[in-house]
């Protein structure tokens, strides 16, 4: 059951079709080191003026967007007054001296501040290795409880983004965790599906690293066969009653697109995505090297060219949250 408020919520993150098409711009330190590639350096304010000429120019063909709240509330306010809004509440990366990725929130922010941002909906990202050591793992159980509680009180849907690791094996995009992946992608979504989390949509990953799946491999080994990826993402389904939308994983506008296409084949109840790099990132370097004009100038084209592609295969592919949702 969803709150009435919660449920309004979510209508405003959709389109009319009750699929979230949303776009995400919550990097922070990433999206710092990609401005900086692009030119000699990169300060706060070209991040904050990325994030404005991405929310002014791409979300009037956007259900929602995803910001932080640290560079992103001007973005926020230049934003289509139709498109809902997303705010991150965890802060950027890990601490890598400590095990465990463990999360940690903006120290300055609570859902009740954002909320009085203007925040639509609450997203918290975890990093999760559902393998690891279970002092590690409950601490981050105990720290999403906590969060949607939070969010419970407050009366806001709460978004988790799940990213899965293995805490044995360095590279995660390589051909050794591509064969874990799927395992640790569903059992992940299983866990947070549970009611005590209080989580009304997760974001996750496709549950296979498309680089390995067969036909679409390239110079790669095939860790899995075409069938396989979309059994994969027929269990993916069957493992939550709740909204799912799949994260773009920084592949390409086109492979994402693909991953979609096969979603549907396998008859899978995806509600939307949450699609970031995929869809903005060949804005850098001429909004890094030439500046705002020629980064909006990609945006208005290319950008919009990618945005609308995506909405087409969502249309074609995603099903409304309504379907899984019942309002209280």
């Amino acid at each position: 059951m969803t709150t009435s408020n919660k449920y309004k919520a979510l209508e405003r993150m959709s389109n009319d079709e009750g699929i979230i098409a949303a776009l995400a711009i919550d990097q922070r330190g990433s999206l710092k080191k990609m401005l900086a590639a692009g030119s000699d350096h990169a300060s706060d304010n070209d991040i904050v003026e990325f994030k404005k000429a991405i929310s002014e120019e791409l979300t009037p063909y956007a259900s929602s967007i995803l910001l932080d709240p640290e560079y992103g509330l001007p973005a926020a306010k230049v934003r289509n007054e139709n498109t809902g809004l997303l705010v991150a509440y965890e802060k950027t990366g890990y601490d890598v001296t400590e095990p465990g990725r463990l999360p940690d929130l903006i120290s300055n922010c609570s859902v009740r501040r954002i909320k009085e941002e203007g925040a639509d909906s609450i997203k918290f990202l975890l990093y999760i290795d559902p393998d690891e050591a279970s002092e590690i793992n409950e601490q981050k159980y105990a720290f999403v409880e906590r969060i949607g509680d939070e969010c419970v009180a407050q009366d806001i849907p709460l978004f988790l983004e799940i990213l899965t690791y293995d805490a044995g094996i360095d590279d995660a995009k390589g051909a050794e965790y591509a064969k874990l992946k799927p395992q640790k992608v569903i059992a992940a979504m299983k866990e947070f599906s549970k009611p005590q989390y209080h989580v009304d949509v997760l974001k996750v990953e496709v549950p296979f690293n498309i680089a390995f799946v067969e036909g679409f491999n390239g110079d790669n080994p095939i860790v899995y066969t075409k069938a396989q990826a979309i059994q994969y993402l027929k269990d993916q389904s069957d493992a939550t009653d709740l909204p799912y939308i799949f994260l773009s994983a920084g592949v390409s506008a086109k492979a994402f697109r693909d991953e979609l296409y096969m979603a549907k084949e396998a008859d899978a109840k995806f509600n939307g995505v949450l699609c970031g790099r995929a869809t903005w990132k060949g804005s850098i370097v001429p909004f890094a090297k030439e500046g705002e004009k020629a980064g909006r100038e990609w945006m208005r084209t290319e950008g919009k060219e990618n945005i609308e592609a995506l909405n087409e295969v969502l249309n074609k592919t995603a099903t409304s949250w309504k379907e899984k949702v019942t309002k209280q």
